[in-house]
């Protein structure tokens, strides 16, 4: 095998290879002595066809398998013998081959830049600490309580009123007929949410236990029977029972129902939770602020195709009219990624960065536990997509420098309040005219916390 540099311009190395027919050859006879235990043929028997048969009915398609493992093979030689780095796949170009020929090939690499980092210990950037108030913490309990609250029996004659849960029975007919779904049992809602079909809850005030009413109602646009869409129906309903909101007292035994030890557990984990939402958007500020130096203050070649390929995942979803349309914006964007990309992996190798296996299944199984109840549904995804936990690990490594980064440089920590973090948030998340699609930090949510219990991380 002969390996020489032919060209190279810039980040772009192209190598001439030559592979000896002879050792083609070898790899030829290999194939057949394979095939001959696996091929059958009519007048043979198995195993027994003589290879010269083979050669003359599949020569063609076992040369070019031949030729496939030849080039996977040789190339990885090439790059490793000459010591590139290459970004991205390299791109073959058959000069001449053919059985009974010497396979000769040309290579193209785009290799990766050399990187020479400069030091952070200049750079200034500010991390974010927020005091969750007494005042929030105290509206989120009462939020949760709203969310689980309980109900008790009203009398018989007692009617229903807005948010009352009112438990019933039904039969449901469409121009006088009976249909698919047409009758529940032990149906449960709680006047006032509309959650059923609308209009459904207003038929519903004023019942009493052992009512039987009759409710008119229309079937959704989105009926899975395409038939019964957007159709009138009636419904006759049992009430079983009619039931009150009772008053839920927001104490140690309401903590323990939750999941925390007691009142004061509670709070301290709404507080770890809010305070985390924030601490989520705030260090993507403080993460954009370290990065925008480090871009800033390097200079780095970067191969066309890494941008290429950018590019291309960047934009897979969008129509080729917004591809145009934002074509400058994308190109940047893209370059921004990459260069940052190279600059972060260089610091990590230089200082001996990595993330364990054990690491990734720490990170997973914390995810699991933030997610009571999701369980499986979050060890499905990491098992079902290998992908997920490659990625996972790109992201804990990323971590994992921007930690380091931060140690080094002139961090400092300031102290705010919850109005003071929206704003800075807000602020953040504005369009700037002209800008390329940015990691902008969302919001911490307001109020949108449907879980039952709090769980500890």
């Amino acid at each position: 095998m002969k390996i020489e540099v032919k060209s190279k311009k810039g980040l772009r190395t192209v190598l001439s290879v030559i592979v000896d027919k002879k050792k083609i050859q070898i790899k030829m006879d290999e194939r057949l002595k394979e095939l001959q235990k696996e091929v059958a043929l009519k007048g043979f028997r198995p195993g027994k066809v003589p290879p010269e048969v083979i050669r003359s009915q599949f020569g063609k398609s076992i040369y070019g398998e031949v030729v496939d493992r030849v080039l996977r093979e040789t190339t990885t030689k090439a790059i490793d013998e000459k010591k590139l780095k290459v970004a991205g796949q390299p791109k073959i170009d058959l000069k001449e081959f053919g059985e009974g020929k010497d396979l000769n090939y040309e290579l193209q690499i785009d290799c990766l830049p050399s990187v020479t980092l400069k030091s952070f210990e200049k750079f200034k950037a500010t991390s974010f600490k927020v005091k969750i108030e007494d005042k929030i913490i105290e509206n989120k309990l009462k939020e949760i309580a709203a969310q689980n609250k309980q109900f008790e029996d009203k009398s018989e004659s007692e009617k229903s009123i807005i948010g009352d849960q009112v438990n019933f029975d039904y039969t449901a007919t469409v121009d006088g007929n009976k249909f698919e779904g047409s009758e529940g049992k032990g149906v449960q809602l709680e006047l006032g949410k509309d959650l059923f079909l609308k209009g459904f809850d207003d038929q519903l005030i004023g019942v009493k236990k052992n009512d039987i009413k009759k409710v008119d109602a229309i079937l959704p646009a989105n009926h899975p029977k395409k038939e019964l869409a957007n159709k009138k129906t009636k419904f006759e309903c049992k009430i079983l029972s009619v039931k009150k909101p009772s008053n839920i007292k927001i104490d140690d035994d309401f903590a323990k129902l939750m999941g925390a030890k007691d009142i004061q557990d509670l709070k301290s984990l709404i507080e770890k939770q809010i305070s985390g939402q924030y601490s989520q958007a705030l260090n993507s500020i403080t993460k954009k602020e370290i990065l925008d130096q480090i871009e800033k203050n390097h200079q780095v070649d970067l191969p066309q195709n890494l941008i290429d390929q950018e590019i291309l995942i960047m934009t897979q979803n969008l129509k080729q009219e917004d591809k145009e349309k934002n074509k400058s914006n994308n190109e940047k964007l893209a370059k921004s990624r990459i260069k940052l990309g190279l600059l972060l992996n260089e610091y990590g190798e230089k200082n001996n960065l990595k993330v364990s296996d054990d690491e990734v299944r720490n990170e997973i199984q914390k995810q699991i536990k933030g997610m009571p109840g999701q369980e499986k549904m979050v060890l499905d995804y990491y098992q079902k997509n290998p992908n997920a936990s490659q990625s996972l690990k790109g992201t804990l490594y990323e971590e994992k420098i921007l930690e380091l980064i931060k140690s080094k440089i002139n961090l400092t920590i300031k102290e705010i309040d919850t109005k003071e973090a929206e704003k800075i948030i807000s602020e953040f998340s504005k369009p700037t005219q002209g800008s390329s699609e940015k990691s902008k930090p969302a919001p911490p949510a307001k109020n949108k916390s449907k879980l039952k219990k709090i769980s500890k991380k």
